[in-house]
């Protein structure tokens, strides 16, 4: 699932096809034209003897996977398939309707615990978007400073190029301080630190550079960015928006985090036209050339 790890000797005989995680309408479809039916028939069962509702396998999916693809979902249906066959062996129980309210009987607590919108918000916090080898995530970058001399700290497992993004949407900050009304001295009498919550897992990619410089814009004119905004897209010196990968799964965690807009580069639009218009529906797309533009849409 991750190109990094293929030698590049390797890699460069390869035709790279790439294919975007389902949706979770696909992923439902899919469980009940062919999953349902595969693991039933693997454990002794039938279909006539049980019966998903389709809030359960919404749940199922939402709360104990979280994939691109399929494969963690045929575990936990047979996970649940093996207990209702135990349970029939020993004659302890006929058909079976599995519920929402059942699911922590049969799979235990909830396991994903995706982010969503937050309802605590302030200058200096950006939504942003990105893309792993399991989907899409929306990815929070936190910015605050402190009185001192020039320091620039950097945490929550940023890989190199994230790492010089960052420094890319501070020196671009710097640069234009005078036009966005900030004192052009500020890095003279401050620190700051950048922070992108949950530390434990690594991250990378340049994707995160509009967000990085809406968070120190929004930390250094006190302005909070709209909390229903979420964006994606990586950014020059000169400010300009260059396009980003991974679009399907970003719109994805976007729309079940509850994000209303999305700003995206203008060089993504092929690939937007290109995304089912169901997926899209309620959502507002705002395409950018330049940071200037992307700073008029998030505040």
């Amino acid at each position: 699932n991750v190109l990094d790890t293929i030698q590049p000797a390797l890699r460069d005989r390869m035709e790279i096809i790439k294919l975007a995680g389902y949706t979770l309408e696909e992923k439902m479809e899919i469980a009940k034209r062919h999953l349902l039916s595969k693991v039933m028939s693997e454990n002794g069962l039938t279909q006539d003897l049980v019966e998903f509702e389709k809030g359960a396998l919404a749940k199922i999916i939402s709360n104990y996977t979280w994939e691109a693809g399929i494969r963690n979902l045929e575990r936990q249906l047979s996970k649940i398939s093996r207990k209702i066959a135990h349970k029939m062996a020993l004659r302890k129980t006929g058909k079976v309707i599995i519920r929402e309210r059942d699911l922590e009987k049969y799979l235990g607590p909830k396991k994903v615990f995706l982010e969503t919108k937050r309802d605590v918000w302030g200058p200096g916090v950006v939504t942003g978007l990105a893309w792993t080898a399991a989907g899409g995530v929306i990815q929070f970058v936190e910015v605050t400073a402190m009185p001192g001399k020039k320091g620039f700290a950097l945490t929550g497992q940023m890989g190199e190029v994230m790492k010089e993004s960052a420094q890319t949407a501070l020196s671009l900050v710097r640069t234009r301080a005078e036009s966005l009304k900030i004192d052009k001295n500020f890095f003279e009498k401050m620190d700051l630190h950048i922070h992108v919550p949950e530390g434990a897992v690594q991250k990378d990619g340049p994707s995160a550079g509009v967000t990085m410089v809406c968070a120190l814009v929004s930390l250094l004119t006190k302005k909070a960015v709209r909390q229903d905004v979420a964006m994606t897209g990586e950014v020059t010196l000169s400010g300009l928006v260059l396009p980003i990968g991974g679009l399907k799964e970003k719109i994805l965690a976007a729309k079940r985090a509850g994000i209303k807009t999305i700003i995206i580069p203008k060089k993504n639009e092929g690939d937007l036209k290109e995304i089912d218009e169901p997926l899209k529906k309620g959502l507002k797309f705002v395409l950018v050339g330049s940071i200037d533009q992307v700073l008029k849409e998030a505040f």
